[in-house]
């Protein structure tokens, strides 16, 4: 099977990029199952129930995220309802929603899906190593299909993640820092590997911020609002094909399309 995992959605242009160009994608690439990192899609950070509604309409089927999870008020209660928005597991215990799970594809093939924290750099939380281990061992009772979002910081980090999943699951994609990389390989025991998957969104701009706002702070050390630049919208992601009997992947494609 085919599954295209799109990288950061920001903003009203991001989700304009999805509305856009997911359709058009899925039938020319015979995707599928998507999935997209949305946790900037309200606004430039967070996730209301109308953005989330407005990507699943738009061909999404699984929304992950981050450490700006809990940016919008309304998340509280909207990650317990709906199944299809994932929270980092490795949150403590307690937190609302879930950092893992095993959805189907349209045609009933099942799909685990698990979102992780990096800790380098970042809030420190339950360990990402330990806990996507046991998130795996989980979900492989039901599925051999398993992708996995870490959304990190680090590179290092997600290189070490990548090589201690390696063959437990179909796809490791890297996801936080809004650059695409160029390191996308099908590890030694078959799980396909990428550190970052890009950002979907303007891309006149600082990992999709207005450039003159991002300046202002660097430039002056005084706090700005970082409002979400317009220009020059793109989808940026990878594809991975997957063997179904194996859960091995076949190959990994890096994905840029502009609008």
């Amino acid at each position: 099977m085919k599954i295209l995992f799109i990288g950061d959605i920001v903003g009203s242009p991001g989700r304009e990029a999805i509305k856009t160009l997911v359709a058009p994608l899925k039938q020319e690439l015979g995707i599928d199952f998507v999935i997209a990192n949305a946790e900037n899609a309200s606004g430039g950070s967070g996730i209301t129930a109308r953005v989330a509604t407005e990507l699943f309409a738009a061909g999404v089927d699984v929304l992950t995220s981050g450490d700006h999870i809990w940016k919008k008020v309304e998340i509280f209660e909207l990650i317990n309802q709906e199944e299809r928005i994932l929270r980092p597991l490795n949150f403590p215990s307690g937190a609302p929603g879930r950092g893992a799970k095993v959805f189907k594809s349209a045609k009933g093939v099942k799909v685990g899906v698990i979102n992780i924290n990096g800790r380098v750099f970042m809030e420190a939380l339950e360990c990402p190593f330990k806990a996507a281990l046991k998130a795996v061992e989980e979900l492989s009772l039901e599925t051999k299909i398993i992708i996995v979002d870490i959304h990190a910081e680090a590179t290092s980090e997600k290189i070490a993640l990548g090589w201690y999943l390696d063959g437990k699951v179909s796809a490791i994609f890297g996801t936080h820092t809004h650059i695409q990389t160029a390191d996308e390989k099908i590890l030694p025991q078959g799980s396909a590997y990428i550190t970052d998957v890009g950002m979907t969104g303007p891309y006149d701009s600082v990992i999709g911020r207005r450039v003159e706002d991002v300046l202002t702070r660097f430039l002056s050390s005084i706090p700005v609002r970082f409002q979400v630049a317009q220009e020059n919208i793109q989808l940026h992601g990878a594809l991975v094909e997957i063997d179904e009997t194996s859960g091995k992947a076949r190959s990994i494609l890096r994905i840029q399309k502009k609008i």
